[in-house]
């Protein structure tokens, strides 16, 4: 568990973007655990399971005050409600707390991510478990690592055409990491397409931080990932580090609901064929 006094560091303007992302990540996931380990009262958004407490806010609030100081031109957009309008065309997306309900009741399952991406795509994503001092980071420039170690998951070995390593396995032989809220299961027009994905896989993993779930994926611990109706902030740091690590990710929209992929290119192709035979059009 990470310990110590939080520092409030100022950072350095001059770090670059991915140094950058790093710092401010390892900074909101050790705020809010101190937070937490101080004692935290929650409050329901949308359902029971969907909470949002002091450590929250506290965490994006920092991560907006240093990128108003760092880059004062870029755009950022947070889950708890910050939203700033830029002039350089990029914005920052912010996740202070991915994993609420876990942070909450003790779980290690949680992290501070971000990404950072521009008018056509995301340019890279930053994601840091405080628990288990795990950082992930990968981008457009830069390769996906854990903890500095480059991630090799998808280049090992394997069938060439599909890029090599994780990418030729299929989705049958593969855990796959998923959420879907209980509520959505009494909704046919979600319930199908996610019940044709996960009776593919060989196995389901449920974990409740999409984020943590992208991280594991990028390193090959998780097999592959899916969910309906990801929110930026859920989506983006993860995807720029899959790509980054040499795997893919894709989305399709099926009965009105859009679905979210990552993983090795034959499973994430597979997972979309099994969603869209959930498809009543």
């Amino acid at each position: 568990m990470t310990t110590g006094r939080h520092s409030a560091l100022e950072l350095d303007p001059a770090l670059d973007d991915y140094q950058l992302a790093s710092a401010l990540v390892r900074e909101a996931g050790q705020l809010a655990l101190l937070m937490r380990m101080a004692g935290l009262q929650s409050q329901q958004k949308t359902s029971i399971s969907d909470v949002v407490t002091a450590a929250d806010h506290a965490a994006e609030a920092y991560v907006l005050a240093q990128l108003q100081r760092c880059r004062p031109e870029d755009g950022i957009l947070g889950e708890e409600g910050t939203s700033v309008a830029g002039t350089s065309g990029r914005t920052w997306v912010i996740d202070p707390v991915d994993g609420t309900y876990n942070f909450l009741h003790g779980s290690t399952y949680w992290c501070s991510a971000l990404a950072l991406k521009d008018s056509s795509d995301v340019l890279l994503g930053a994601i840091f478990q405080p628990e288990e001092d795990k950082l992930w980071l990968g981008g457009t420039a830069h390769a996906a690592t854990l903890n500095g170690e480059v991630l090799t998951a998808y280049r090992d070995t394997g069938a060439v055409q599909d890029g090599g390593g994780r990418n030729a396995t299929a989705l049958a032989e593969l855990g796959a990491a998923t959420y879907i809220h209980p509520t959505w299961l009494m909704d046919p027009l979600c319930a199908m397409p996610w019940h044709a994905a996960a009776t593919s896989a060989a196995a389901l993993r449920m974990f409740g931080s999409g984020s943590c779930d992208l991280g594991r994926v990028a390193d090959g611990q998780l097999g592959c990932w899916f969910q309906h109706s990801c929110p930026e902030w859920d989506w983006l740091p993860g995807k720029a580090i899959v790509r980054a690590a040499g795997g893919a990710t894709d989305m399709v929209r099926i009965n009105g609901l859009d679905w979210f992929m990552a993983g090795g290119t034959t499973a994430v192709r597979e997972l979309r064929a099994a969603l869209e035979s959930g498809s009543v059009a």
